[in-house]
């Protein structure tokens, strides 16, 4: 989507849809790129509901206030809404493996002097981690593993790697934890997942003696590929070739109410 020219027509789009004693117009443009605050961190999009103003061949535009708008490329959108309809808007948003989204703070108990509890959230800026479902390991290239995961970043440069295996549907967590001593059995890590590219079992081991990783699939018990040799720095590129999808990267449509029909 060419986003310089949709920004050169958005005046002539908006046209009647602005009050006139309104000088401006903000709006958003949803085109599958991650949003970045002022600050410089990624953000995830909150969802939000507004009414169709205008549709090209590249764009949909919803009038989300008294004088602000969202941008949604035509290509990326899950549901095609007419032009005059009241529509829900759900752009991407990086989320944990309990569904929650990935920025939702993290809550805990603390006391008082006098032992009564209360609640504490608390938000990191520019921090949506997705953590791995998985126990403080004893073996310590296992939590080698599990920190890559969640900290090294996608392909795409948004995510961390757990949020691509939220994305894939990623779930049913097990792990080889060997003793430290015990250099025969491979740290593991496997999932099954449900994407449109793979549905299955993937298993992420980490192979000793090469001090790389090997990433196996399986379906229905049978190895289906394994890829050998794979560079730490690598496992975000690998996996994402097995199994992710690009759906992510929809935004989801919903219409809550048809164009009112014209009245003769």
């Amino acid at each position: 989507m060419d986003t310089q020219a949709i920004r050169a027509q958005m005046p002539t789009l908006v046209r009647g849809h602005v009050p006139s004693n309104v000088r401006s117009f903000k709006f958003n443009i949803f085109d599958g790129q991650p949003k970045v605050s002022t600050l410089g961190f990624h953000i995830d999009p909150k969802p939000f509901e507004g009414k169709v103003i205008a549709k090209t061949d590249e764009v949909i535009v919803v009038k989300t206030g008294r004088a602000e708008f969202a941008v949604l490329d035509r290509s990326l959108v899950t549901e095609e809404p007419d032009e005059g309809a009241k529509v829900q808007v759900e752009p991407y948003a990086r989320r944990r493996f309990d569904g929650l989204r990935a920025d939702t703070p993290e809550e805990s108990t603390e006391f008082t002097a006098e032992g009564q509890p209360y609640t504490v959230k608390r938000y990191v800026l520019g921090c949506a981690l997705a953590k791995l479902p998985i126990p403080e390991p004893r073996c310590s290239e296992l939590q080698a593993l599990i920190q890559q995961l969640e900290q090294l970043p996608a392909p795409d440069g948004f995510r961390r790697i757990t949020h691509m295996l939220v994305d894939a549907g990623a779930r049913d967590f097990t792990w080889v934890d060997p003793l430290p001593d015990d250099i025969a059995t491979p740290p593991a890590i496997g999932f099954t997942v449900s994407s449109a590219k793979f549905q299955g079992h993937v298993t992420v081991l980490y192979e000793r003696g090469d001090d790389l990783y090997a990433v196996e699939l399986r379906r229905d018990g049978e190895l289906v590929e394994r890829v050998d040799e794979v560079f730490f720095d690598t496992l975000g590129e690998t996996l994402e070739q097995l199994i992710d999808d690009g759906n992510w990267r929809l935004i989801r449509v919903h219409c809550l109410s048809a164009r009112k029909p014209v009245q003769n």
